[in-house]
């Protein structure tokens, strides 16, 4: 899509922005680039300031930035108070969402069960599977390799690219998108030591994913023992999330890549975990926490609160630990110095006594 500088002001005014446009607001965008790769007839933005230096060797037509922000006189701005949103908008604007391949549904090509009952405008394609007793909403799109296994319910408009698994009895809400190679209601790791070896647990709970969840690549959410393992409404995973059996994750959470939660946690609600952060099993995370990355997480965190670490502590506390580490050298040298005035001492004291 092409727009005018002024139609892209025009996109953000409907989000409640107020931009700023200084420059020919009849030059027409093509696309949006980073300030490095953008050329002529490209829109760019700059949120963080450490890149201003690139402001000047830029090819970019115009420039999304903050008002107190300098930049060249060649350049078209578009000034807002947040450009990292505003870059959003106008990403969505040009270049819009990706565009489903639709299909004829053919059950034969597709595996699709009797007993199943699709949408209207679903597509499903060949390579795909449904097994019995699957309800599918409407405007869904299963691509090849996808398996929805028995019982299974998917609501409106969900999206499982290549290679999707969805095991038995999961439920899944409406505008749910799940991508490659993602495994949802596996077993969880349930096994019990009787007689000096271990005995499989029946795992006979479910999973549950809520409206407007995203979940990446090569993620594996195991299904509960008993009841169900939960993600809440509009949370957002990264690639290589596990979430282990029982869990219940709040909504509107954020899981950056490599996070591992074991089971039984219960995660509230806007919860960010950044990458490589694990979290033991029956403990409980608050409402708006937010866990550092390769934080190891042992005990309950409160609401509001920001942890590091591993064994995970509040930010302050492990800000003030990564001080006094840094610091270690100067203090053995320190001890080492006094250690050797101390012997002095004593051999001058005993030479007197």
């Amino acid at each position: 899509m092409e727009a005018t500088l002024e139609q892209l002001c025009a996109a953000l005014r409907k989000y409640g922005m107020n931009p700023v446009l200084r420059g020919d607001s009849s030059r027409r965008i093509q696309r949006v680039a980073t300030l490095e790769d953008a050329v002529a007839g490209d829109v760019s933005f700059l949120s963080n300031p450490k890149y201003e230096k690139v402001l000047q060797t830029t090819r970019a037509s115009a420039v999304v930035l903050k008002p107190d922000l300098a930049a060249p006189p060649h350049l078209d701005l578009i000034q807002v108070e947040d450009p990292y949103a505003a870059i959003t908008v106008l990403i969505v604007t040009l270049h819009g969402y990706r565009q489903h391949r639709r299909v004829p549904l053919d059950r034969t090509r597709s595996s699709v069960h009797e007993t199943a009952v699709i949408g209207e405008n679903a597509t499903i394609h060949p390579g795909a599977t449904v097994a019995e007793d699957v309800v599918i909403g409407n405007n869904a799109v299963l691509y090849p390799g996808s398996y929805v296994g028995p019982r299974s319910r998917l609501g409106d408009d969900v999206v499982l690219f290549p290679n999707v698994v969805l095991y038995d009895d999961t439920r899944i809400g409406n505008r749910v998108t799940i991508h490659s190679n993602t495994t949802i209601g596996e077993d969880g790791l349930g096994y019990a030591p009787v007689g000096g070896q271990w005995v499989k647990i029946p795992q006979i709970g479910c999973v549950e994913i809520e409206d407007d969840v995203e979940i990446g690549a090569n993620c594996a959410i195991d299904r509960a023992t008993l009841g169900q393992t939960r993600i809440g409404r509009g949370t957002k995973f990264s690639n290589l999330i596990a979430i282990g059996h029982g869990t219940h994750v709040g909504e509107h959470g954020l899981f950056v890549a490599q996070v591992g939660v074991a089971g039984s946690v219960t995660v509230g609600n806007h919860v960010t975990m950044a990458g490589q952060a694990g979290i033991v099993g029956h403990i409980r995370i608050g409402d708006g926490a937010t866990i550092g990355a390769k934080a190891g997480v042992t005990n309950n965190v409160p609401a509001g609160d920001t942890v590091l670490g591993a064994p995970a502590i509040p930010i302050r506390d492990h800000k003030r630990q990564v001080v006094y580490m840094l610091r270690l050298p100067e203090l053995n040298e320190t001890v080492r110095r006094l250690e050797k005035e101390i012997a002095e001492l004593r051999t001058r004291f005993t030479a007197r006594a």
